[in-house]
């Protein structure tokens, strides 16, 4: 019965803006650490940011550290995606996902049991 959904991606140029969502449901979203994972074509997945709703800890991938900036809303049950000054290598589809069993942030793929089906993100010139 647990399910996310991402929704928000589209084009836009480099230098520029989105703002992913992601929508649970079946779950309280405070229970489980959630995180965002992206993956370009041809390439393996790669973990982008995590947050637990326990206790507000966030982390990010070096590569987006300093421009992109995740965000939860337990009475919503929304965890949201900023991402700013976007480059070509941004590039990719953005997954939502929720941990097993843990409320914690974790980076490691192996943790996390429900996926949403992905939004694309394209930064193009």
């Amino acid at each position: 019965q647990a399910r996310v959904a991402e929704s928000g991606g589209g084009l836009v140029a480099p230098g520029g803006s989105l703002r992913l969502s992601c929508a649970a449901s079946g779950f309280t979203l405070n229970y489980y650490g959630m995180s965002w994972f992206r993956q370009a074509p041809g390439k393996e997945r790669e973990w982008v940011s995590c947050i637990s709703m326990t206790d507000g800890t966030t982390h990010y991938a070096d590569s987006v550290k300093g421009r992109f900036t995740i965000s939860g809303d337990n009475a919503k049950n929304t965890v949201d995606l900023q991402m700013n000054d976007l480059e070509p290598e941004d590039t990719a589809v953005y997954y939502c996902a929720r941990n097993r069993g843990s409320r914690w942030c974790s980076e490691y793929e192996r943790e996390y049991g429900y996926w949403g089906q992905g939004t694309q993100v394209t930064v193009s010139s």
